[in-house]
């Protein structure tokens, strides 16, 4: 399957969904301090998806390359996990962590997906800019998403910045298309050249999330552990930000927010 298109009233209710899951991830920021577990995170996600009426659509999402199906409504990944880190009772949060908070739901049929980072309590200043400057260069990569333009400017716009400003861009992982399903074509690597991939058009909803390293690009799958979390190779932290948007006429329209 090619690019899909939605409606604009189909972009009306994934932004309708878009506005619950960022009240969602609102609470687990909230939640998301010293002394709290990933697993008391996953269970607050649980908690508000049946309060909001939603479906966790990570929880038993099993795709090819994994063991087995995801056992977590969100994705909990802290200090040097890059992505998909599993709640656990055995991971308590730490003054000084940062956490990455991923999710994704289903509203009505359609799929949003967002993420943020933040710190756990007071964190030193280095992990304080690389928060800083994920959310930047989120927010240019979703500036960068207008009509007449190509996915690789939006990877461009992101890397850039983030070379930057001393940090690295993970090549390995990458944004992609939603909103029928949780991941759709296109990809939306995390580096790129201006002008190149494909033409950014009316219709196309993205999930735009740059993925930064404070140390090098390099990350170490954990095939042989829980077949999910992916982890910085040289141990530096990672931060993520993601928002859901829809290339409209207007311009890229934010819908997890």
């Amino acid at each position: 399957m090619g690019i899909t298109f939605k409606t604009k009233e189909e972009i009306k209710t994934l932004k309708e969904g878009g506005k619950i899951l960022a009240t969602i991830l609102k609470g687990l920021v909230d939640l998301s301090r010293p002394g709290v577990s990933t697993k008391d995170i996953d269970d607050r996600a649980m908690e508000l998806c049946e309060q909001y009426n939603v479906k966790p659509i990570l929880l038993g999402y099993h795709p090819s390359f994994a063991p087995h199906p995801y056992p977590a409504a969100v994705c909990t990944s802290v200090n040097d996990t890059v992505q998909h880190g599993i709640p656990s009772e055995d991971q308590v949060l730490k003054e000084g962590d940062i956490i990455n908070l991923d999710m994704s739901i289903e509203y009505k049929s359609l799929v949003v997906d967002s993420g943020v980072t933040v710190p756990v309590g007071k964190v030193d200043r280095e992990s304080q800019k690389l928060i800083d400057v994920t959310r930047e260069a989120l927010a240019l990569g979703v500036k960068a998403a207008k009509t007449g333009k190509h996915i690789g400017d939006i990877s461009h716009a992101m890397q850039t910045l983030v070379e930057s400003r001393g940090f690295s861009m993970v090549e390995a992982l990458c944004g992609h298309g939603v909103g029928y399903a949780v991941h759709e074509e296109p990809q939306i690597p995390n580096v790129g050249k201006p002008g190149s991939g494909p033409k950014i058009e009316v219709g196309h909803v993205y999930a735009i999330e740059p993925i930064v390293n404070a140390g090098k690009k390099d990350v170490i799958f954990d095939d042989d552990g829980d077949g999910y979390s992916v982890y910085t190779a040289d141990g530096s932290r990672s931060a993520h930000f993601e928002h859901t948007v829809a290339v409209t006429e207007e311009g890229p329209l934010i819908l997890t927010k």
